[in-house]
């Protein structure tokens, strides 16, 4: 049909990264960042396609560094949904880290009726035995992280870090800064207010993960 429309646009993988991450440079203001977090804060904007992200962005100096040094010791990630578990990249994972997700796990839901909580929450339960020295990553549930202050509170137990990235209306900008806040000298990662979500909370995790060479970004993001 001669009236039919044509399509013009980057068809080489390389190509379309190094774009996208031209134009991450160039709109966002990546100044205030460390040189290790500022990679992984270009990754999270990536993929939330949101270069105003950085402006939401809280962390603690020691995040990255702790987060990377708990991976290669074997540390396991934690994690509260699906989506965030199946989209860790294993391949980056420097020591074949278990990378764990309770929400399937069939005695969740009377455990949630009897704690009086969500399943999310209430699989925080069963991360107990490991994590102390673990990576938390939550990108979904604000109860999870709010429930992960709690058990960190009553019990001391500290994991290595928290990515703390929920999304939502109700409760995520809480829970988040619950955690940018909080007194139990945790390592944490966060974007504050509703934005969110398990796109970010993985981006975040697999920058931190990976132990390539990073001089070339379209190669350690193919």
């Amino acid at each position: 049909m001669s009236d039919a429309p044509s399509y013009d646009y980057l068809t080489d993988g390389a190509a379309i990264y190094a774009e996208s991450f031209r134009i991450i440079r160039e709109e966002s203001d990546l100044g205030r960042f460390p040189d290790d977090l500022s990679k992984v804060v270009v990754r999270m904007i990536h993929a939330a396609a949101q270069t105003d992200l950085v402006d939401d962005i809280a962390w603690t100096s020691g995040v990255v560094a702790s987060c990377r040094a708990a991976l290669i010791a074997g540390a396991p990630i934690l994690c509260d949904s699906s989506m965030v578990a199946t989209g860790i990249i294993r391949s980056r994972l420097p020591a074949n880290n278990e990378v764990v997700c309770h929400l399937r796990d069939p005695r969740l839901a009377a455990m949630a009726s009897e704690l009086g909580t969500t399943k999310t929450a209430a699989a925080i339960e069963l991360w107990k035995p490991q994590l102390e020295g673990a990576v938390v990553a939550i990108g979904n549930a604000p109860t999870s992280l709010f429930r992960l202050l709690e058990v960190v509170r009553d019990t001391g137990v500290t994991p290595a870090g928290v990515i703390g990235i929920p999304v939502g209306f109700v409760g995520a900008a809480e829970s988040k800064a619950a955690l940018a806040e909080n007194p139990f000298g945790l390592e944490f990662l966060t974007v504050l207010g509703r934005r969110g979500g398990s796109a970010i909370a993985v981006a975040a995790v697999n920058a931190i993960a990976s132990t390539a060479e990073t001089t070339n970004e379209a190669r350690t993001d193919a």
